[in-house]
């Protein structure tokens, strides 16, 4: 057995209080998410999505959040892949922004639903050309014989759309994450850590500390 039980350190950057937090949970995800992009820190909207199958199975992958409001929090993909296939099958998911270098995290659970045409042809719009070409490219989640099957099907598309805009593929698009629940964490001294949970009642939200 390979023994980790001595790499341990203190978390000592500050604390979270209850009188610092505002009553709606979007607020204080807008400053600390702010304060991630401001610190330039690495892929400061990268969240861990899970997603369960069919078997009750648990998956976990890394996405990018693009865009998040009072209703939610929106991220893309392709329509074909392993995620989407289980939120079409269970919409019920988990986020987790892991923002070390800040000694926090922000736990959300919550329901994806699919995002409109025009939103996904908004954002799809925006990508850069090689980001819209590859989203052609790439069947998402199957399986390969070799990478260069892949970058052959990207050089295919691309002499493809060479002239005029790339279209939105049918088999891509976004989907919101609406939120039941939001925990802040923030690391303390002695592990004894500051970790308020958000829960969203019919006229707004609670708040409760949790035990670290």
């Amino acid at each position: 057995m390979r023994d980790l039980s001595d790499i341990r350190r203190e978390y000592l950057q500050g604390g979270l209080r209850r009188n610092d937090l505002p009553d709606n949970p979007i607020q204080q995800f807008e400053t600390w998410i702010d304060q991630a992009k401001g610190a330039e820190l690495a892929d400061p909207t990268a969240f861990s999505l899970g997603t369960v199958d069919e078997r009750g199975c648990p998956f976990q992958r890394i996405v990018l959040l693009k865009q998040f409001d009072e209703r939610g929090f929106v991220f893309y993909t392709n329509l074909g892949s392993r995620k989407a296939k289980q939120i079409e099958h269970n919409p019920l998911v988990s986020m987790l922004f892991p923002w070390h270098e800040f000694e926090r995290q922000v736990h959300i659970t919550g329901r994806a639903e699919r995002l409109s045409t025009a939103e996904v042809m908004r954002y799809f719009v925006s990508r850069p050309r090689d980001s819209q070409i590859g989203a052609w490219a790439s069947p998402q989640s199957s399986t390969l014989s070799a990478r260069s099957v892949l970058e052959g099907s990207f050089m295919k598309m691309k002499e493809k759309f060479a002239k005029g805009e790339v279209p939105l593929p049918d088999f891509w698009g976004g989907y919101r994450i609406i939120p039941d629940t939001i925990e802040f964490w923030q690391g303390g001294s002695r592990r004894l850590h500051d970790r308020f949970l958000y829960q969203r009642q019919q006229d707004g939200w609670s708040i409760e500390r949790l035990a670290p």
